[in-house]
């Protein structure tokens, strides 16, 4: 986490106010480091809590024009948009800079017709990774899925217990483990 240049949430629904929606879910499992991070940007609780309540009303609302959409508007044009196959699946992968985490990339997977299948954050290309040998090095905050995924393959995908949230369960120095993620970061290995 850095100092960030981003304004303090206002009128205008933009990255700063989606950093604080990230946040909220986070401070579930860290709520230190949320409130931390919280600060580094500039706003109070109060201002958090109007920025969550600006982002439910506009995913519920019946003129919305859909995630893809959405994302654009709240985040701007897109950092890179690369075309993607995962399987037999095609999509968009976007990819937006999150001026928390500099490392860090939220990413949006979208199928041809628009639909989002996946939003999360990942390693922004060309940045290190932690290095991850056992479940000491997964510190909150410190690794994606998709780094602890290939870490400690074989993996076993869990249902997460919320939607913005990921499980994977996985075996390491001989002990059974479960690590937990919040739009895709690590916060907790149980």
């Amino acid at each position: 986490m850095t100092a960030n240049p981003t304004p303090r949430p206002s009128g205008h629904f933009g990255p700063a106010a989606f950093q604080l929606v990230l946040l909220r879910r986070m401070a579930d499992f860290q709520p230190d480091l949320a409130e931390e991070a919280r600060r580094t940007l500039g706003a109070s609780l109060a201002d958090q809590r109007e920025a969550n309540k600006r982002w439910q009303a506009m995913v519920r609302s019946p003129r919305s024009r859909g995630a893809l959409a959405r994302y654009r508007s709240v985040l701007g044009p897109p950092e890179s948009a690369e075309h993607r196959r995962i399987g037999d699946l095609e999509c968009e992968a976007l990819l937006w800079p999150v001026p928390l985490w500099p490392d860090l990339r939220f990413e949006v997977l979208a199928a041809p017709d628009g639909a989002v299948w996946n939003e999360w954050l990942v390693r922004a290309p060309g940045a290190r990774g932690p290095v991850l040998q056992s479940p000491d090095d997964l510190r909150p905050w410190s690794a994606t899925v998709d780094e602890v995924a290939r870490a400690f393959t074989p993996v076993r995908p869990m249902e997460g217990t919320a939607p913005t949230r990921w499980r994977l369960a996985f075996a390491a120095g001989g002990r059974p483990c479960v690590a937990e993620f919040t739009y895709g970061l690590l916060q907790r290995v149980s």
